[in-house]
């Protein structure tokens, strides 16, 4: 009498099959992927996200400000008309705080937050390695253009290409006949070395090389857009953010590739940053809770 065969074959070929049929249905692969990123976690709606531990934390819309809350702004020219409106709409919506605003440039207002001598820093560059590893973080309040402007009597009224740019700023191109206008030499007025918008506009504009220098290069002694602007004259083109000039009515902004600083495409934008000291202190995180919220924005779009 021959034995009963051994069920273990049997049951060897159904695991196969429910393990085989488990992977085709599930599309999933038996071994680990790879290639998937091990630092990348996926959120709950199935968004890739990088974790980013030294991200800076929310700032939540504050319900109410103790009355006797001040805060102490020093930085960016750039960011004089950001800073005024988030004080005026700060302190009317939290009765008895007190926003002082000053603008000494951004590489000022980081040296007095660094010091303690102000709260926020009003920044219009990336901070450095060097400040990021001084405990210094920054967020984004707005962004805003950088445009090239000449004076308003100025008779050169076409567009710039961003070739045509860089070879002005960085002295290969002196005559406003080289880029299509009337024989003449141009004037390039420039921003000192602690601006921060001369350094933004380095990066976007300069690719991160340097002015010229020469006869033509007049470099200003204080970071002030107005005496920049009345400089230009009729033969001298400088920059400032669009926010700074597009209500002037002594300068004439020019397009760079047929388009101008509101138009989709254009080549020269920065984010405007507030950097604050980390761990921020209760004063801060209400004052850019504000200042991100639907109200703070909602100001900065004000007339």
């Amino acid at each position: 009498m021959k034995s009963a065969p051994s069920p273990i074959p049997y049951l060897l070929a159904i695991a196969a099959l429910l393990a085989g049929g488990w992977w085709w249905f599930s599309g999933k692969s038996l071994l680990p992927n790879m290639a998937e990123n091990p630092k990348q976690s996926v959120s709950d709606k199935g968004v890739a996200k990088n974790p980013t531990p030294n991200a800076p934390p929310q700032f939540p819309m504050p319900q109410s400000v103790a009355a006797n809350t001040s805060i102490r702004i020093d930085g960016s020219t750039s960011m004089v008309t950001i800073n005024q409106k988030l004080k005026t709409g700060f302190e009317a919506k939290f009765s008895g705080t007190q926003v002082e605003t000053k603008s000494g440039g951004s590489d000022k207002g980081l040296s007095g937050l660094q010091n303690g001598q102000v709260d926020v820093a009003a920044v219009s560059r990336p901070l450095n390695p060097q400040e990021i590893s001084q405990g210094l973080k920054a967020i984004s309040i707005a962004t805003d253009p950088v445009a090239i402007v000449v004076g308003i009597n100025n008779p050169f009224k076409e567009s710039l290409t961003a070739e045509q740019a860089i070879g002005i700023f960085n002295g290969s191109i002196t005559n406003w006949s080289q880029v299509g206008g009337a024989n003449g030499k141009i004037r390039i007025i420039n921003r000192p070395e602690v601006s921060g918008t001369r350094q933004v506009f380095q990066d976007l504009v300069l690719k991160g090389k340097g002015f010229g220098t020469g006869p033509n290069f007049v470099t200003l002694q204080e970071d002030a857009t107005t005496p920049l602007l009345r400089a230009l004259e009729s033969d001298g083109i400088g920059y400032a953010t669009y926010t700074q000039v597009f209500e002037q009515k002594t300068v004439r902004v020019l397009s760079i590739n047929s388009l101008s600083p509101l138009q989709n495409g254009y080549p020269y934008g920065r984010s405007l940053l507030y950097v604050y000291k980390d761990p921020p202190s209760t004063a801060v995180k209400a004052f850019l809770g504000y200042g991100l919220s639907p109200d703070g924005q909602k100001a900065l779009r004000s007339d």
